[in-house]
């Protein structure tokens, strides 16, 4: 790996990782703990490098990495079979390794966290491995093997994102949805593994359908004791107090941070610190001062600011609890 592309890739030329599309430097906000993205894709990267992706993470602090990967979309989707998928993230972790190596030699090292266990990146990125609803009807028993496969992975550390999809985009009918998402949670309880929900309602349904369906499954189904992770949170204080209800964590991404996500922060400052997560949804809603970019998990330093900044202002506790709590829980969750 050359100096260009570990050095002009990672864009540190100035020292910093990010840009805004005028060309100025956005500076990450200094992380008070390692920070974990607890649910990124690597695999729907358009313009980004999966490899230097988890390398400039790795510089802005990032220590646990959860990448999602799937039985339908992705195998055979994207690759052949699910040794070639797996074999591919093992490629990127070491690329990325490679060139961490490479900028340490010249100057550019992850932050340091005194009083903190933590992992380098790149002996902590992580999978969870299950059906998205839009591909539910092809869940079939071929599909479900590759899913246990993909869960034999000693990288893997849980089922996910499952649940259910009413949003405009979905064309699968509801009780095919349903029976998917129980088949893939009746997995999860026969293996051990917690579960990452991905839950959308309807354009326009304040009753949040497919919330309460979901969590009516969930009661009937009954929460993994390994734990619940409620992905990619867009709703408001209803919402995250019916889940963490259940025991459901809850991941707060880049919407979080958008200038009209003030339902979004509420939930974030009354949410129990028990239960808050950090991710990106990476290639998805860049948080600002990026938004309109590719996300990527490093992105995941302006997001834990955000959620660290409205608690305190809000005064549930300092930022430095925030922080804590984003990484402890986790690596309660996922750190297997």
């Amino acid at each position: 790996m050359s100096q260009n592309v570990a050095l002009d890739d990672l864009t540190l030329a100035d020292g910093e990782l990010f840009h805004n599309r005028k060309g100025e430097a956005c500076p990450l906000p200094a992380p008070l703990a390692p920070l974990a993205d607890t649910h990124g894709h690597l695999t729907s990267f358009r313009a980004h490098d999966p490899a230097m992706a988890i390398a400039r993470a790795a510089l802005a602090g990032v220590r646990l990495l959860v990448v999602p990967l799937d039985p339908i979309d992705d195998v055979p989707g994207k690759w052949e079979s699910v040794p070639a998928l797996l074999s591919w993230i093992d490629e990127q972790v070491e690329l990325a390794r490679a060139c961490l190596a490479e900028c340490a030699e010249h100057g550019f090292v992850p932050p340091a966290f005194e009083g903190h266990d933590a992992p380098e990146l790149v002996d902590n990125v992580r999978i969870v491995a299950g059906a998205h609803p839009y591909g539910a009807a092809q869940l079939d028993d071929g599909a479900m093997a590759r899913l246990r496969e993909l869960l034999e992975s000693p990288r893997c550390v849980g089922v996910g994102e499952i649940g259910l999809d009413y949003g405009p985009n979905s064309k699968i009918a509801y009780p095919v949805q349903e029976e998917a998402f129980r088949r893939q949670l009746r997995v999860a309880h026969e293996l051990g593994l917690p579960v990452q929900l991905h839950i959308r309602d309807a354009v326009g349904d304040i009753r949040c359908g497919a919330h309460r369906d979901a969590a009516r499954i969930l009661r009937e189904e009954g929460v993994p004791e390994t734990g619940c992770d409620l992905h990619c949170f867009t709703s408001d204080l209803r919402v995250m107090e019916m889940f963490t209800s259940l025991g459901c964590h809850i991941a707060f991404g880049g919407a979080a941070t958008f200038s009209r996500s003030d339902e979004i922060r509420k939930a974030a400052t009354f949410c129990a610190e028990r239960f808050l997560l950090s991710e990106t949804d990476s290639p998805y809603m860049a948080p600002v001062p990026l938004r309109g970019e590719e996300c990527e998990p490093a992105m995941v330093a302006f997001t834990a600011a955000r959620v660290a900044d409205v608690r305190e202002a809000g005064g549930r506790g300092s930022r430095q609890a925030t922080y804590d709590a984003l990484w402890g829980n986790a690596c309660a969750l996922f750190g297997r």
